[in-house]
């Protein structure tokens, strides 16, 4: 069996950088038991001046969760306060709240990058918050098709992927998308995948993928490991590590669903 068709498993393909790629967006995160000192904003200071020659624009942001009981929808819980902590430009964001730290971005570079800069966050988080231990650890990147690379998605994706789009049936299809769990290989996690295509103004998560004007087809992989409680303690080193490994796994997947056509209308050279 060819290692290109077995993405779940052996080493990741080497890089084809793009000089136009699809990615839309990359997240990271690692999630931790409450911390309820950091609705403060005097709890947090420390942690900002650790990460704002970087992230100097801070804009916090109220989210309240609504329970479903009998009577329908319920506001009955309280509000989080979510520390978001932007890059001047904008493209990068740092998300603090009582049980979470995310790192994204809209201007994915390379991979070395983003590790680096998710290293950064996870040492000022370590010092200055020092969560104890992690909940779940994941990292998410998000592909788009659109335009004219949309109508010729049969030849840009595998058959597997293309799925009904690849039938007589695309000309009447609006929207159709698929979702596949994994489960990876010695205990290492989990991959869900979702591929298909989005009818225009439309979105399947919109806090991580706008809704735009036209029919798109998008290419949605995350890969995570929830853990027992306090049986992982944080280590930046090891969480970097275990990032880094997710992330070439989901670069795996990409190049299993893709054609070398794919490659070449987004400037890479397979």
């Amino acid at each position: 069996m060819n290692a290109a068709d077995t993405p779940l498993t052996g080493p990741p393909p080497p890089e084809v950088p793009l000089t136009d790629p699809p990615l839309v967006r990359v997240i990271a995160q690692v999630r931790f038991p409450l911390i309820a000192s950091l609705e403060k904003r005097d709890f947090i200071a420390s942690f900002q001046e650790a990460i704002r020659e970087f992230y100097p624009v801070l804009r916090p942001e109220e989210e309240r969760s609504v329970v479903l009981g009998p009577q329908g929808a319920v506001d009955t819980t309280r509000s989080n306060t979510l520390w978001r902590f932007n890059e001047a430009r904008g493209a990068w964001r740092v998300t603090l709240a009582p049980g979470f730290l995310a790192l994204e971005t809209t201007k994915y570079t390379s991979r070395e990058d983003f590790m680096e800069r998710l290293r950064l966050v996870l040492e000022a988080l370590k010092e200055h918050v020092d969560p104890k231990v992690l909940d779940r650890l994941g990292v998410r990147y998000i592909d788009r098709v659109s335009g004219q690379n949309l109508s010729a998605l049969p030849q840009l994706v595998r058959p597997e992927v293309a799925g009904i789009l690849g039938s007589p049936l695309a000309a009447r299809a609006q929207h159709a998308v698929s979702q596949n769990m994994f489960i990876l290989p010695g205990d290492a996690g989990q991959i869900t995948a979702r591929w298909g295509l989005l009818a225009p103004r439309s979105t399947i998560d919109p806090g991580a993928l706008d809704a735009i004007d036209e029919a798109s087809w998008i290419l949605d992989t995350d890969a995570f490991q929830s853990f027992q409680t306090g049986s992982r303690r944080l280590d930046v080193d090891s969480a970097v590590e275990q990032a880094r490994g997710f992330a070439e796994r989901i670069y795996s997947i990409f190049r299993w669903a893709v054609t070398n056509e794919f490659l070449r209308r987004y400037g890479g050279d397979p």
